[in-house]
């Protein structure tokens, strides 16, 4: 029973890891795993794939952006991430060449690390990748008997001078912890010109690419997506690992094999030390993911998939207090025709409240660019979408936006640019269909090739609402120019309620007095909507109304 229990012991433990990895990601998370795919846009091509291993770290990056993909599909993308960290915890088991059972859960804690650091968004899965290589080729160079032999030095010297450039060009400066693995299980003789080769190396590399910096060459884009930043975590988790493998190289303690009996308190140290990590796991984790930042991509996930009823019911709960929050939850009562009723029930920004001014990062203006895109504000649409694909600071090109930019190009009828992203996204994996339907539409002529794109109920729509002449645009003065698009199309009442809600924001009551009619005309309301009556009784007595929504909006915005 004792021989049975430690054959078979270890791998309850593994699936456990696996399971809660992904619960953790389907059902806590799901929405950062939509926010790593859509700053990503993984192509089936040879060329991306010799693009991708052109430079160091290559290869980890390319096996990072193929699991990532998948992250399209929430389950599936938990599901490989599970299955991920089943196989990183295996390969420090292995790298650690422990029998020792009081070790075994210890070889967790690299994983429980990763997944704390993975709570900063800009950590790409390529870093993960990175280490599960390194470890790979450690325990490969163990498995070949390259560790030992009448003459080990010369081993060591066939061994490393192939294989440590190798492992540098594919996983990136991670390749110390190769090193170092490797100097443990050769019995820990200080292999000096093994160090001194992995620095040639690094030196070699900053010659072949001299428009990177050192840092960039030890710490490759491939980890994180900010270049030249390198959280201090990053550098922690292999440094753990080799510690784990010291430990376990010089551990005196009770080693076990399947032949030998196990003592009773050794069972019960066990216990204890498993309960142990799990519950440092259960403590460290969440502290990595910022409840606020994390509000926020839910949120944009949530505009994503166009889940209105519940960015209303989330944000009604908790709403962070940013101009962001403000644009999704105001995108989303305009869906539900609630921002009449509702919209100062939530809290807003101020006149930045409807469309941000852009911003140069890859995240802010996302929900200003999809209002933009359901008021039928094409241009503008398009021109965010630039923007934000423009900002994404590790070059790579979005699925999302890349297919956005494509729709504004086919809704404005620019086919022969709108085909140029459209074979970008057909090379993909979820968006190829989309792609190659739209290609289709583009390969007949005429009224076919018309009534093939407005099939697309999407375009076919925002190509009714969008403006209908040209003139000098400003984002600057959006009530402008929600204004002139309602005055376009009388069908638009997104414009109408955004164009009413912006003179609102900003405190030019007369005007909102003045176009008021509109809403009473147009608007469809059986009666004035409870939001613009508060508002009415709030100018009739001169703002002194308890408890009144817009009243508050006032007082925190003039700190009156």
């Amino acid at each position: 029973m004792t021989n049975y229990l430690y054959r078979h012991w270890k791998t309850p433990l593994t699936l456990l890891l696996g399971i809660a990895v992904f619960f953790f990601w389907w059902k806590a998370y799901p929405h950062a795993l939509s926010y790593q795919e859509q700053y990503q846009l993984f192509l089936w091509t040879p060329q991306y794939f010799s693009e991708r291993v052109a430079v160091p770290g290559g290869l980890a990056d390319w096996l990072g952006e193929l699991v990532v993909q998948f992250y399209y599909v929430e389950w599936l993308g938990a599901f490989l991430l599970s299955l991920f960290f089943m196989l990183l915890q295996r390969l420090v088991w292995a790298s650690m060449k422990s029998h020792a059972l009081l070790l075994y859960p210890l070889s967790f804690i690299p994983c429980i690390l990763l997944l704390w650091s993975m709570g900063d968004a800009s950590v790409l899965l390529g870093y993960g990748m990175a280490l599960a290589g390194v470890l790979a080729f450690s325990c490969l160079t163990y498995l070949f008997g390259l560790h030992k032999g009448r003459k080990p030095l010369l081993w060591a010297v066939v061994a490393d001078v192939v294989l440590i450039p190798l492992v540098y060009w594919l996983f990136g400066g991670l390749v110390w912890l190769y090193v170092g693995i490797r100097m443990i299980h050769m019995g820990g003789r200080p292999w000096l010109w093994t160090v001194i080769w992995m620095g040639a190396t690094f030196w070699m590399a900053s010659i072949a690419l001299p428009q990177w910096p050192m840092q960039q060459i030890i710490m490759p884009i491939a980890y994180y997506r900010i270049p030249l930043l390198c959280p201090w975590m990053l550098s922690i988790i292999p440094l753990v690992v080799f510690l784990l493998c010291t430990v376990a190289a010089f551990w005196k303690g009770e080693k076990t094999r399947p032949t030998t009996r196990i003592r009773k308190g050794v069972w019960t140290a066990l216990l204890v030390e498993t309960a142990a990590v799990a519950g440092f796991a259960c403590w460290l984790v969440p502290t990595g993911f910022d409840k606020d930042t994390y509000a926020l991509i839910r949120q944009d996930y949530l505009v994503r998939n166009q889940r209105w009823d519940d960015i209303i019911k989330e944000a009604a709960d908790y709403q962070v207090r940013t101009p962001f929050s403000s644009v999704c939850v105001n995108l989303a009562l305009s869906q539900k025709r609630l921002l009449a009723d509702r919209m100062f029930d939530f809290y807003q920004s101020g006149d930045d409240a409807l469309v941000m001014h852009s911003i140069g990062d890859l995240t802010s203006n996302m929900p200003s660019m999809e209002a933009l895109w359901h008021l039928g504000m094409v241009n503008a649409t398009q021109r965010y979408a630039f923007n934000l694909q423009g900002s994404i600071l590790n070059a790579k090109r979005s699925g999302r936006l890349t297919r956005r930019i494509a729709q504004c190009m086919l809704a404005n009828g620019h086919y022969q640019t709108a085909r140029k992203q459209l074979q970008w996204l057909s090379q993909s994996l979820f968006y190829r269909q989309w792609a190659n339907e739209r290609l289709a539409a583009l390969q007949q002529e005429g009224d076919a090739r018309e009534r093939a794109i407005l099939s697309d109920a999407d375009i076919k729509r925002v190509r009714s609402l969008r403006f209908k002449s040209d003139f000098l645009f400003s984002i600057g003065e959006p009530a402008t120019m929600f204004g002139l698009l309602f005055n376009d199309n009388h069908q638009n009442l997104m414009a109408l309620d955004y164009f009413l809600a912006q003179h609102l924001l900003s405190g030019n009551l007369p005007a909102f007095q003045q176009y008021l009619a509109w809403a009473q005309q147009y608007g469809g309301y059986r009666q004035m909507p409870l939001g613009y009556q508060d508002v009415m009784r709030c100018i009739q007595n001169n703002g002194n109304v308890s408890d009144s929504p817009y009243r508050n909006y006032v007082k925190r915005m003039t700190g009156q």
